[in-house]
C-alpha cells in the first residue's frame, strides 16, 4: 500500500516510516521540511495524492490555547485533501483519557482534532497512547527549581515511543476502526515515583519531592491517564528502557 505520514520526521513519525518501509510499503514522509504546511495547506494535495492511507502525526508548536486552532485548522485541511484524493483510511495519534481532562487546553485541542476526524467522510482510526518514556525528563524539568523537582502523585502508565509507533503502524495496516484503540505501557506509576526512578537511574544531584499542586499533571484527577478497560498493553518496561544505551 501507499502511505503518507504527515509529521513523518518527528519522534514517532520517523519510526512509523521505518516500520512501514521495512514491511515493503511505499511511504511518503511529509513535514514542513519537505514543503508541506498543514496550516496553509501548501503541498498537502501533492503529499496525499495516490495514498491509500494517511497517518497524521503532526503536532502543535505550543501547548496553550493556540493549540486548539492548530488542530482544528490542520485537521480540516488534511480531511479535505484526503477526501479529494480518495484516501481510504485516515489515522491519527491521540492521548489516553484526553476527553477526561478538559481543564488542559492541549487536551481540549486533541479532542477537537478527534472530532474533526470523526465527522469527515474518510474511514478513520484513532490511536490513543499514554505519555512517552522519552518525555519524562522534560516533565521533570518543568517543575525543577535548583536541585529540587516537585511532582504530583498523578498516576501515569507511560510507554516507549517505539511501542507507540508499532501501535500506529498496526492500526494503519488494518481495516479502519471507525473508533478508538487505546494503548498503554505495562506499568502504572505515580508521577512522583516515576521521577524518583528516573533521577536514581541517572543521578545528577536532584531530588524529587511530592507536591500535588506542581505542574500541568496536578490538574488531572483520578487515574484517567492510565489504561482503560480493553486497552492494548505495550511490552517495554520503563526500567528496561532506562538501561538501554
Amino acid at each position: 500500500m501507499k502511505f503518507t505520514v504527515l509529521g513523518g520526521r518527528g519522534l514517532i513519525g520517523t519510526q512509523v516510516v521505518e516500520r512501514l518501509r521495512a514491511a515493503g510499503h511505499d511511504v511518503v514522509p511529509a513535514s514542513l521540511s519537505t514543503g508541506v504546511d498543514v496550516i496553509s495547506g501548501k503541498g498537502l494535495e501533492r503529499a496525499v495524492s495516490g495514498a491509500d492511507v494517511v497517518i497524521n502525526l503532526t503536532n502543535s508548536p505550543a501547548f496553550d490555547e493556540s493549540s486548539i486552532d492548530f488542530f482544528e485548522t490542520s485537521m480540516n485541511n488534511i480531511a479535505a485533501a484526503a477526501e479529494a484524493a480518495g484516501v481510504r483510511h485516515h489515522v491519527i495519534l491521540s492521548i489516553v483519557g484526553v476527553d477526561q481532562v478538559p481543564q488542559l487546553a492541549y487536551y481540549r485541542a486533541k479532542v477537537a482534532q478527534e472530532n474533526v476526524l470523526k465527522n469527515a467522510p474518510t474511514p478513520y482510526s484513532i490511536v490513543r497512547a499514554t505519555q512517552f518514556f522519552e518525555f519524562v525528563e522534560a516533565v521533570l524539568s518543568w517543575t525543577t527549581d535548583g536541585d529540587t523537582v516537585r511532582l504530583p502523585s498523578t498516576p501515569l502508565q507511560p510507554m516507549a515511543a517505539s511501542d507507540v509507533a508499532a501501535a500506529v503502524v498496526r492500526a494503519a495496516s488494518e481495516t479502519p476502526l471507525q473508533g478508538i484503540r487505546n494503548v498503554a505501557g505495562p506499568d502504572v506509576f505515580p508521577l512522583d515515583e516515576l521521577g524518583r526512578i528516573t533521577v536514581a537511574a541517572h543521578p545528577d544531584g536532584r531530588r524529587v519531592v511530592t507536591d500535588d499542586r506542581a505542574g500541568m499533571f496536578a490538574m488531572v484527577t483520578g487515574d484517567v491517564l492510565t489504561a482503560p478497560e480493553g486497552a492494548d498493553r505495550a511490552p517495554t518496561h520503563y526500567a528496561d528502557w532506562l538501561r538501554q544505551p
